[in-house]
């Protein structure tokens, strides 16, 4: 099974995020089958960056979104094209 969620990246004090596609029981910052893009947190504007036609057709799989990246993709607007779509 897939998921979508974050994978951590950074210095200490200072991480930013890469939203990828992911197998279910692979570690958090083990090896992604996709990058879909990325989140960073200490950035005034523009913290999320998507390629929202790959977060498509990974959630047309069957692909569960973790609880923030659900939260993120809610806020964003994407999530209701997503849902709309299906």
């Amino acid at each position: 099974m897939v998921r979508l969620r974050f994978k951590k990246e950074g210095k200490p004090g200072q991480p930013y995020y890469r939203l990828v596609a992911t197998e279910l029981r692979s570690r958090r910052d083990g090896r992604p089958i996709e990058i879909l893009g990325s989140y960073n947190p200490r950035l005034a504007k523009d913290k999320l960056t998507i390629n929202e036609a790959r977060v498509k057709h990974w959630h047309d799989q069957g692909a569960q979104a973790s609880e923030t990246v659900k939260n993120l993709l809610v806020e964003s607007g994407v999530w209701s094209r997503l849902t709309a779509a299906r």
